[in-house]
């Protein structure tokens, strides 16, 4: 079976967390940089990529790299591209996205239009015809330029994949679910252990807590771009990994996810997604204001996404508010607290420096994961 170079792109500064997930999957890893995994896999590894793999937003195949710094060498290194290979004479193709970064070709436009044509010059001598009718299965290339060397990959993916299918409901300013499912595997929580997410808004971090608590791949109910490319990837390898993932599913596990809102709608929200994705049985979801939070139980985990103050609130409110978490995590005796934001000031109203502190660029946003550590619960002695 032929082995193929493959592409997942991350949030910036998460990559050791999708490296993971790869290698747990099974597959080796190629080269690790900024935003990026390169690693090594078949068509199966496509499919189980696109089903299993919860941190990363897409998986591109790539069909070669190149340098260019004028629109003549990448005319020629696109056409260079063995095309045929991967597209029919019947496929529709086109460059869906440039991205140029500290290059001499900087045009997003203008590279997506010369790259087109170089394909197509490419594909009228591999097929002998002038014409492409592109009414077939399609083929989204993306391409990147960093530094004038310039890798191309096809999208076999489609929507991001931080669209499970499952949130139809949203809210203002959700976090992703991909950036959500990275954050949660950043902590040391599990299953065993209880999670409240007092600011869930549409339920993300408590759904995403929940998929991953009861072994739920994320992509189990969602479709893909490379489904149709039967010539590459036989249909048997997309039912053999649904199949995998399906026997997979922890089915009567028992969890204690929590997700407080101080807004009605956001819960209604949360509810309906959370019954999308079929774990409305494991989270609890109420209307609560911060102050209300409290457990009578010990280590358990807060993790959220609060307010910024940065876009949709106002900023005089930010320390009112990042006191009041404090406070409330105080109160809380052996907990850990992880929450990401944006605010700048969150460690000084909180009234404690956090443990960990790690950057992460949510899209062109700097954020900060902010990591309070509890301490570890007492191991318990196993029964003979």
């Amino acid at each position: 079976m032929d082995k193929f170079e493959l592409i997942a792109p991350c949030h910036f500064g998460l990559e050791a967390v999708l490296k993971k997930e790869i290698q747990q999957l099974g597959y080796g890893i190629i080269k690790v940089e900024d935003g990026k995994i390169t690693f090594c896999g078949d068509s199966d590894a496509i499919c189980r990529a696109n089903i299993f793999l919860r941190t990363t937003e897409r998986i591109l195949l790539k069909t070669g790299s190149f340098r260019a710094t004028t629109f003549d060498e990448l005319f020629e290194g696109t056409k260079a591209i063995p095309w045929e290979n991967y597209i029919p004479a019947n496929g529709k193709f086109w460059v869906t996205k440039a991205t140029s970064i500290k290059s001499k070709l900087f045009s997003p436009s203008d590279i997506q239009s010369i790259m087109k044509k170089a394909m197509v010059e490419r594909l009228k001598a591999k097929y002998n015809q002038n014409w492409f009718e592109e009414d077939g299965a399609q083929f989204p290339v993306r391409v990147t330029i960093m530094k004038d060397e310039v890798v191309v990959g096809l999208d076999t993916s489609g929507d991001s994949l931080h669209k499970r299918g499952y949130r139809q409901a949203t809210v203002k300013a959700p976090i992703t679910e991909t950036l959500a499912a990275a954050l949660l595997l950043l902590t040391p929580w599990n299953k065993e252990r209880i999670l409240v997410d007092p600011f869930c808004g549409s339920g993300t971090f408590p759904i995403e807590a929940a998929m991953i608590g009861a072994n739920i791949a994320p992509g189990m109910n969602r479709s893909f771009t490379s489904e149709a490319w039967t010539h590459l990837i036989p249909k048997k390898a997309w039912y053999d990994a649904i199949t995998e993932a399906e026997d997979l599913i922890l089915r009567g596990c028992d969890m204690d996810i929590q997700g407080y809102d101080i807004s009605n709608s956001a819960i209604k929200a949360a509810m309906e997604n959370a019954r999308m994705a079929e774990t409305d049985h494991l989270i609890h979801f109420q209307q609560r204001p911060l102050k209300d939070l409290s457990h009578r139980k010990k280590y358990g985990f807060i993790i959220t996404n609060p307010p910024y103050g940065c876009r949709l609130d106002e900023p005089e409110d930010m320390p009112a508010l990042y006191r009041e978490i404090g406070e409330v995590y105080q109160k809380l005796d052996s907990w850990s607290m992880y929450l990401i934001t944006a605010y700048e000031d969150a460690q000084r109203y909180i009234g404690r420096k956090a443990d960990r502190n790690r950057k992460i660029y949510n899209g062109m946003m700097k954020t900060y994961f902010y990591q309070f550590m509890g301490p570890k619960p007492p191991k318990q002695n196993k029964k003979v």
